[in-house]
């Protein structure tokens, strides 16, 4: 199997607002989330500039989106399609992100609905919850220096 990135593209609208409703909407339901698709659609383009899609064996099946500021990196949003979670996919991804964030000597910060179980992979990665309101989770992964 292998895993390859490339940027999101318009033409890739249709996969990502599919992708977003059968990974997001269980979750944002649960927490009073908007489900419509305009919602869902502002939430595909905000840093669009930053998305790109997770090909496994040359095929779409996901979305990492993250960005890089003075003092840390943000990662908006890690999807993968249903039938490639629970592989060990995206702590592969995300391992790789957080050497290179490390390797740098940068904090990475992320945010995770709660109710979601990805924070228990977040948690498993080095993870820490920075602050909390009532619908998620605010993380932070600190790298350690020597």
């Amino acid at each position: 199997m292998k895993i390859g990135f490339r940027p999101a593209k318009d033409a890739d609208l249709d996969f990502l607002l599919d992708l977003r409703r059968k990974t997001m909407d269980s979750y944002l339901q649960n927490t009073g989330g908007a489900l419509d698709e305009q919602s869902h659609l502002a939430r595909i383009l905000y840093r669009f500039d930053a998305a790109k899609l997770i090909l496994i064996d040359n095929t779409a099946a996901g979305l990492l989106k993250y960005y890089r500021d003075k003092s840390c990196w943000v990662i908006v949003q890690v999807q993968l399609l249903p039938e490639h979670q629970g592989k060990g996919l995206g702590a592969k991804i995300l391992n790789n992100l957080l050497a290179q964030a490390t390797r740098e000597g940068k904090a990475v910060t992320l945010s995770v609905l709660k109710g979601n179980p990805a924070i228990h992979l977040y948690r498993r990665l080095g993870f820490t919850v920075a602050s909390e309101s009532e619908s998620e989770y605010s993380l932070c992964f600190i790298p350690e220096t020597n």
